[in-house]
Formats: structure tokens, sequence, C-alpha cells
């Protein structure tokens, strides 16, 4: 049986896409592959967005020292995703 397989290209960043070959792994045992993380303006307003629209937080915002602010939410399919805010002064 053939995958369906989306690829995807913008100005420097490509990937793909593809719709997951078996059933989602239980919440509790986090993430089992590659977790994609995006980078947002505004981390708290992002977050709270996500969370009225139904997304619940697998691990609270913390900071990457000089880097950035970071956290992971899980979607209404319970995937993994994770934004970041870049801030030099993140402690």
């Amino acid at each position: 049986m053939p995958i369906e397989y989306y690829r995807i290209e913008t100005d420097g960043i490509h990937g793909g896409l593809l719709q997951r070959p078996v059933a989602t792994p239980p919440t509790e045992c986090g993430t089992n592959a590659y977790t994609c993380t995006i980078e947002v303006a505004n981390f708290d307003e992002t977050a709270a967005k996500i969370l009225s629209l139904g997304g619940i937080v697998a691990m609270d915002k913390f900071a990457i020292p000089n880097r950035c602010w970071q956290g992971y939410f899980l979607d209404l399919d319970n995937n993994v995703f994770g934004i970041c805010e870049m801030d030099e002064k993140a402690i």
C-alpha cells in the first residue's frame, strides 16, 4: 500500500509530512520521534492561543539560557510540538 507523503518546501525550510502509520503512543510516554518546534514572536500569547483551541501543555515553558524560551504542547490528536521565542536574555 503506498504511503501518502507531502513534501513541504518554503524559503529556507524543507521537510515532509505523512500520516502516523501506527497508533499514537500514550501521552505519558513522551515523544518517540522528531518533535517539530516552531519559532514564535511571543511565547505567552502563542501558548494562550494553543490552550484556547484545546491543546494542552506537555512541558512547561523553560529557558534555554541566552538563547530562547521553549515549551511543548499536545495537539488534539496527542501529537507533541514545541514553540520557542528567541531571547538572548532568557535564563
